[in-house]
């Protein structure tokens, strides 16, 4: 699915494609960003009791301000009582990488990061957190659907296959299944 611009209006229909390829295709995880926890929480009411493991992942306490957690706690706990799990971490491409830049104008991290933006930015955090999840030990390492946007919402979904951030070239993306076509 390709749409023609990126935005959250597409979440309900990225959330939607995504669990029926899992279940097409026998795939038992699925990565979801989410920065407040609305994304985290549509995808968690979606996939109650589809069998389908979701990992939330959000983003670290102080991105944006110090001492600052985004994720709303009463989406999380919402979240976990539907079976899912909240990943709160740092950021693969962005951590020590963004304070390095800040210091330097530059880092490797932000060039892979911009390398995977020509994609999107969506698919950048796709690959990004399914780093993380991995990292974390909540997914295997093979074929996971991962789900996150451009801004907020959702509208990018891959079949990737997983591996952690210290083997970050070996992660494949295998297929789209959603993404906007002009960024």
């Amino acid at each position: 699915m390709y749409f023609d611009k990126p935005g959250k209006e597409h979440l309900e229909e990225t959330l939607r494609l995504a669990k029926k390829e899992a279940l097409l295709r026998g795939i038992g995880h699925l990565v979801v960003a989410s920065t407040g926890g609305e994304t985290g929480l549509r995808a968690a009411k979606l996939l109650k009791d589809s069998g389908i493991k979701l990992i939330i992942v959000s983003h670290n306490t102080g991105f944006k301000e110090k001492d600052l957690q985004e994720i709303d706690p009463e989406a999380k706990k919402e979240i976990e009582s539907l079976g899912g799990v909240v990943l709160t971490g740092t950021m693969v491409l962005r951590g020590l990488g963004s304070a390095i830049k800040v210091k330097t104008g530059y880092s490797e991290e932000q060039i892979v990061a911009d390398t995977l933006r020509m994609l999107g930015q969506g698919t950048k955090v796709c690959v990004e957190i399914v780093a993380m999840a991995a990292d974390a030990g909540l997914i295997p390492f093979k074929e996971v659907i991962s789900v996150a946007g451009t801004a907020r919402g959702a509208d990018t979904a891959a079949i990737i296959e997983a591996n952690s951030s210290n083997h970050f070239f070996e992660i494949r993306v295998k297929e789209f299944l959603a993404k906007p076509r002009n960024f």
